[in-house]
């Protein structure tokens, strides 16, 4: 059975208009006119006027933790938090889980965990540690999408960073293949010279990872990418100093992506309040001048795209007792909420859903070669978002999908609401707090698509 979705508006392509969009088997068909004639068999869906339909969001920055870290977040919460706030597709970081995603043993591993509870579409990076060079190949003929680094501490034993020259080595071998580095771009000798957090105080955790160990890291980066060839994207980019950097490194014809984060396009240091460790994240979130800066960056195409590096923890370990920056852990869980969170902030700057579409899909689709979707377009998998740009809700953690009820969005009106998601043309029904009965997300691989 084919079935029509009717929208007055919905952003096909770089413009927002009306169309009948045709699904059949999963894929779309047909992008016809709103009013045009539709098969006699036909489901027919009509949109109410205040709604727009979206490609379904293409998030390539979420730590899943599963298995291993399961009770800090699983592949079953993830992804219906992900189908909650219209996101199709996930990547899932190769860190926190146990064990890490470091061979093809571990990536088996994930796979088989994650099979059968997925609500929305999964793929897996990989990691690049000291000692792992003669895996990367293997786990990309797996099919990962990439490799992860860090350049300084994961806060995490099992998954060290790379030196400088262990970098370069993982990106030689890399380019050798045709690969993907993903680098966490923080300088380690420079963070080990700041004297370290402790304490409740927000300004001395911002100190300790000042903007210069973000710009030593990335220009370290490029320096790798224009050495060896070797394909790189620079994740969670908070620092905006570093973006004449990667402007830079886009016009010399270097491989160079970035991305940021909507904690980072949102919040700003000046309203952390001192014990607020539910805004720890590593890089920092940063004062209100480098946010707009940031902005500019996505305007002007310097920064590609946004992600939510998803990233949850047990309540315990944010130190809420305390309030101690140099022991809570750091992440920020925002998966569900990305999309009004972007909004929200976007339109206030004069930016459209087709720009938004643009840095959360479309552009997220690409950096892993999803080439079937991230965009309303014939042929492509029929993942969809009915979003309500003009609604708003305020965000109450207890109401979230994601395992641990931490956000430091509790208690914020947000503008635009998601009001359905679609995946291989059917909706998605999230029931909070309930299990999927039979969840029909698919494990995704680099070597082939749904």
């Amino acid at each position: 059975m084919t079935t029509v979705i009717r929208a007055r508006r919905a952003v096909v392509g770089d413009e927002e208009g009306s169309c009948a969009v045709h699904v059949r088997d999963g894929r779309i068909v047909a992008i016809e006119q709103y009013d045009g004639a539709v098969p006699a068999d036909a489901r027919e869906i009509v949109l109410a006027d205040d709604e727009v339909l979206l490609p379904g969001l293409v998030d390539t920055h979420v730590h899943v933790n599963e298995p291993g870290r399961t009770e800090w977040e699983g592949f079953a919460t993830a992804t219906r938090a992900a189908a909650a706030g219209g996101v199709t597709t996930i990547v899932d970081m190769p860190l926190n889980s146990i064990p890490s995603t470091v061979d093809v043993t571990a990536l088996e591993v994930k796979q088989k965990v994650a099979a059968e509870q997925v609500t929305v579409d999964v793929g897996f990076w990989g990691g690049a540690i000291p000692g792992n060079l003669a895996d990367l190949e293997p786990l990309w003929d797996a099919g990962v999408y990439g490799f992860k680094c860090f350049l300084a501490y994961s806060g995490l034993d099992e998954y060290p960073p790379l030196d400088r020259e262990q970098m370069i080595e993982a990106m030689r071998v890399i380019a050798g293949f045709g690969g993907l580095l993903i680098v966490h771009a923080e300088d380690g000798p420079t963070l080990d010279a700041q004297d370290p957090p402790a304490g409740p105080r927000y300004d001395d955790f911002l100190y300790s990872r000042p903007p210069v160990a973000e710009s030593r890291a990335v220009a370290q980066v490029i320096d790798g990418a224009r050495q060896t060839g070797c394909r790189v994207h620079i994740l969670h980019l908070s620092d905006a100093g570093s973006l004449p950097l990667v402007a830079a490194a886009k016009a010399e014809g270097l491989h160079v992506t970035a991305e940021t984060c909507p904690h980072y396009l949102s919040l700003f240091s000046e309203e952390i309040l001192d014990g607020s460790t539910h805004f720890k994240c590593c890089p920092p979130i940063r004062e209100a001048r480098n946010r707009e800066a940031l902005w500019r960056g996505l305007a002007d195409g310097t920064l590609d795209c946004i992600v939510s590096d998803h990233s949850p923890c047990l309540p315990e370990l944010k130190k809420f007792v305390t309030g101690d920056f140099g022991e809570a852990w750091g992440g920020i869980s925002s998966l569900q909420l990305g999309l009004p969170i972007v909004w929200s902030e976007a339109r206030k700057r004069g930016h459209t859903l087709v720009d938004v579409v643009r840095w959360m899909a479309g552009r997220t689709a690409d950096l892993v070669g999803l080439a079937d979707r991230g965009a309303i377009a014939v042929g492509n998998s029929a993942d969809l978002c009915v979003f309500a740009p003009d609604d708003a809700f305020v965000v109450f953690p207890e109401r979230l999908h994601h395992r641990n009820a931490v956000t430091p969005y509790a208690e914020r009106a947000l503008a635009g609401v998601v009001r359905q998601t679609w995946l291989a043309g059917e909706p998605l029904t999230v029931t909070l707090g309930a299990t999927d009965p039979a969840p029909r997300g698919a494990l995704l691989s680099r070597k082939e698509n749904r």
